[in-house]
């Protein structure tokens, strides 16, 4: 099927599309986004405009050819550079030693903005206080149950409508493994979902604080939502289970970290530390584990 939108993207950084687009996937099995054998991505969004589909494929010129399907291609189309990094600026970021080396290794990795705000913070919602698969697994239950068919033939399901999420009660979202306090997050979420979108136009810290101010989005799951949906190379989740000590490890070698053991570590790179933070894990830097893993819980009962 020929795309009803078409452009092609002429990057002033390097970009890598998985290291890029990678953080707009809930896992693999996401039904929302799919990676072809030749690396490129396809995405399914709802814009102000309506639905759509986009592929993102990678030239041999190092350009980036977008194709776009449905009601929102020319949304999706004229957000497509942003999407690719296009505002990802690297100014003031002037790592060393090992972290430089890493930053050589993936050079194509920008911070990407996709102006998506609901949908990235229904994603983060469900990772709140549980392990990526038991989130994964919600959010792809979710997707199917109450998701529609995106348009053109990537055979994607579009991310939950802020609507459909508002009248869901509980009980429905029990069913999926979420209990009562995330459920009640992402409902409230959903009905100010307008709200939230109006970050978009926001200089970064007034947005910042729009999305502490919507219930049951903190210090964790706002920096999260900002670095997706708005570009914030600076966002640092506060109360994450893993980051203190993969930060604390990676420079120090220490076995485990504080938040603010992590943030004097990161200070240095103010404007960058969540690029720091993306850098190490895709480095594979973890903290060596002392215990078991922690057990996969059934919260549909």
């Amino acid at each position: 099927m020929h795309p009803e939108r078409e452009t092609i993207v002429r990057t002033r950084l390097p970009v890598d599309l998985g290291l890029t687009l990678g953080p707009l996937s809930n896992g693999r099995r996401d039904p929302t986004t799919r990676v072809d054998a030749d690396g490129s991505w396809w995405r399914a969004t709802r814009t102000p405009l309506g639905a759509a589909t986009t592929r993102f494929e990678r030239l041999a010129s190092g350009d980036v050819r977008v194709c776009a399907w449905g009601d929102g291609a020319e949304w999706a189309i004229d957000a497509a550079p942003d999407l690719l990094g296009a505002n990802d600026s690297l100014e003031g970021f002037a790592p060393t030693g090992k972290l430089a080396t890493l930053h050589r290794r993936f050079a194509g990795m920008r911070i990407a903005r996709s102006r998506a705000v609901f949908e990235a913070a229904v994603g983060t919602v469900l990772g709140q206080l549980v392990t990526f698969i038991e989130a994964h697994r919600s959010f792809v239950g979710i997707v199917r149950a109450w998701g529609e068919h995106a348009p053109g033939p990537g055979g994607l399901i579009l991310p939950i409508a802020p609507a459909t999420l508002a009248a869901r009660t509980s009980f429905d979202l029990r069913a999926h493994g979420v209990e009562a306090k995330r459920a009640a997050t992402l409902v409230s979420t959903a009905r100010r979902a307008r709200q939230l979108e109006e970050a978009i136009d926001m200089p970064l810290d007034e947005a910042r604080v729009r999305l502490r101010a919507m219930a049951g989005i903190g210090a964790w799951s706002a920096p999260k939502i900002a670095m997706v949906a708005l570009g914030d190379a600076d966002a640092v989740p506060i109360g994450d289970f893993h980051s203190p000590h993969t930060i604390v490890f990676a420079f120090t070698g220490v076995a485990r970290g504080t938040d603010a053991q992590m943030l004097e570590l990161l200070a240095p790179f103010a404007g960058h530390r969540g690029r720091v933070l993306r850098l190490i894990e895709h480095a594979g830097i973890h903290a060596p584990r002392f215990g078991p893993r922690r057990p996969l819980r059934s919260r549909r009962r």
